[in-house]
């Protein structure tokens, strides 16, 4: 695969997906192409399926028009699908993707097993988004499809400090700024902007933080009774195991939250040493190697426990 206009000359009906639990790179990568191909292939019927999104990404050019009805029959003639590691993270939307003629997959999770007919895989990437961009050409990148994958960027990496970030990657987010987008303003409003509950939420889980293995590795574990004290719901904890993270000497941040019946999605994110993508495949998940998530039935601290078993024999 080497641009997107490959696949969209003889279709007729697009679909685009993502992920579960959308976060800034899922939806700024899907919004992006959809806006391309809403642009430039105005006789395309493409629809974009995603779970509802958070708010701090609604100012994206058509995010209004983003469908989170996953029924329905329709057979696409093609189905792209970014930012997800397989079927199943596709969620009410992997029907719509095990039935179309056609079938794409731009991604950069390194636990992506190749499952669309045409994939477009790079794990070293810093982003989807990032190889959204090398999907388009670049003279028919408009400031709004510019504002969507620079969003995407941004939360990908940190704002540019995890090390999966590259000179191409900031190369690309140079070319993007000459588009005329209002790059400070998507930083300070979708990635450092908090609300009142989301700081107060943030504040209990470094305040309820352990630290394991000699200071090497930090955990929290937010509970449903927790957060519905606090008036927040699983999108509003975005932040919290980075903001772990930071904390001096340590290497891997582990933040817990409850879902429902017992059951707890995990973040996971190291600094240097730990691939913590291996953890997260262990238990269903997936991700980079420096940040990964799963989920885990079970008493939270009994799972804490055995996720830093396991983190143990690496960082030994």
């Amino acid at each position: 695969m080497t641009n997107f206009d490959d696949f969209l000359a003889e279709v007729h009906t697009v679909a685009i997906g993502g992920h579960i639990r959308p976060d800034g790179d899922c939806v700024g990568s899907c919004l992006a192409t959809y806006n391309y191909i809403k642009t430039w292939y105005p006789d395309i019927d493409v629809t974009v399926y995603l779970e509802p999104i958070p708010n701090i990404f609604k100012f994206m050019a058509r995010s209004n028009e983003i469908v989170s009805d996953f029924s329905g029959d329709t057979v696409y003639d093609l189905f792209i699908a970014q930012d997800c590691g397989d079927t199943g993270r596709l969620g009410g939307a992997a029907h719509f993707f095990e039935q179309a003629k056609h079938t794409v997959c731009v991604d950069h999770h390194i636990s992506n097993q190749s499952f669309a007919q045409d994939n477009y895989i790079f794990p070293q990437a810093s982003s989807a988004s990032e190889l959204v961009y090398e999907l388009l050409p670049k003279e028919r990148i408009t400031k709004e499809i510019a504002e969507c994958i620079y969003t995407g960027m941004v939360h990908d990496t940190g704002v540019f400090q995890y090390s999966c970030t590259s000179r191409k990657t900031m190369e690309i987010a140079g070319a993007l700024m000459e588009c005329g987008i209002n790059y400070p303003k998507i930083v300070d409003d979708t990635f450092y902007t908090k609300t009142y509950n989301q700081n107060r939420i943030m504040g209990l889980a470094l305040l309820k933080s352990r630290l394991h293995l000699n200071g090497k590795c930090i955990s929290s574990v937010i509970t449903e009774e927790e957060m519905t004290q606090y008036d927040v719901l699983p999108k509003h904890l975005d932040g919290i195991v980075n903001q772990l993270r930071v904390t001096k000497d340590v290497e891997v941040a582990v933040f817990l939250y409850e879902t429902g019946d017992g059951t707890f999605k995990a973040s996971t994110r190291s600094r240097e040493v730990v691939d913590v993508s291996k953890v997260a495949v262990k238990y269903g998940g997936g991700g980079h190697i420096r940040a990964a998530g799963f989920s885990m039935t079970g008493d939270a601290d009994a799972i804490i426990e055995q996720i830093i078993s396991d983190l143990a024999e690496q960082i030994k």
